[in-house]
């Protein structure tokens, strides 16, 4: 078999995925340990019989939905290579609009930012590799998502970001200026649980009670603990959550509510602005446990 005889089997995968060519051409190029030039300049390159056995294995696992990221160990995040595996979610192409919103709408300076829900690292690194001057903090409950997420600071060598483990605000001191997170978003009942990729991924990294609220609501108002005056929180969310997510925003007082799409033109990216001083910090001793 060479690359090209690799290439053509793209048609076992036409009914298993969305991108046939571009699956066989991640695969080839993990087993081969080359870019995709490699690819198209050498069509004649003959596999060997072990590079043979282990593509048609995954090609295998892959008719049978298993994420290509999964299958080779890593996925491309905005410049970055992150390896990935089953105990966080795969970084999304469109998770990369935070990332471009967080940069357009933060001021030219210094900033402490946090990440709830790091998953792979994903969000707190890439803003991290633009911003050196941000020092991020990226927080995630799970222990092994903790540890991917360290691996992957080490392998980039970004000296500002430091990933601790626990849920949501509990293991974080102090104030930032930017709190972002890309949360559980997706109600238990959202059929499309039941396809694709997401079959293979954490539950508990996908669904949020309340439609799909629940944990947007919790980091909402318990944010507010934790902004500065003027401070910033920047919510991925679901495709037709927008105004849901707006209007909670609205009634917990933050202003400046607007929401951005995605790649694919929908509502994607909701932000808001906190006026006030940190809640832990205006509340007197008898109404910090109200606050």
């Amino acid at each position: 078999m060479n690359i090209s005889d690799a290439q053509a089997c793209a048609a076992r995968l036409s009914g298993s995925s969305e991108s046939p060519a571009a699956d066989v051409e991640l695969l080839l190029c993990h087993i081969l340990e080359c870019n995709r030039t490699f690819l198209f300049t050498r069509r004649e390159h003959q596999l060997t019989a072990a590079q043979q056995t282990t593509f048609e294995q995954l090609l295998q696992r892959r008719i049978q939905g298993e994420p290509v990221a999964h299958l080779i160990g890593s996925r491309g995040f905005w410049t970055l290579d992150l390896e990935v595996n089953a105990a966080t979610l795969i970084p999304r192409p469109d998770t990369e609009c935070l990332v471009e919103k967080a940069l357009e709408l933060m001021p030219d300076s210094a900033a402490r930012v946090l990440d709830l829900g790091t998953g792979t690292g994903a969000i707190a690194l890439a803003l991290a590799s633009e911003r050196r001057d941000w020092q991020l903090v990226a927080v995630d409950r799970v222990a092994e998502a903790v540890i991917l997420a360290e691996i992957n600071r080490q392998r980039i060598g970004l000296a500002n970001v430091t990933v601790i483990q626990g849920s949501w605000f509990e293991p974080v001191t102090g104030v930032f200026n930017l709190i972002v997170s890309n949360p559980p978003y997706i109600d238990p009942d959202d059929p499309h649980l039941r396809q694709g990729d997401v079959r293979f991924e954490p539950l508990s990294a996908l669904i949020a009670e309340d439609n799909g609220l629940a944990d947007i609501r919790h980091i909402a108002t318990q944010a507010r603990e934790y902004l500065v005056k003027g401070g910033m929180l920047l919510f991925e969310h679901g495709y037709d959550q927008a105004a849901a997510v707006q209007q909670l925003l609205l009634q917990l007082n933050y202003s400046d509510i607007d929401s951005a799409q995605d790649y694919g033109g929908n509502d994607r990216i909701t932000w808001a602005v906190w006026n006030s001083a940190p809640l832990q910090d205006s509340c007197g001793e008898e109404e910090k446990n109200r606050c």
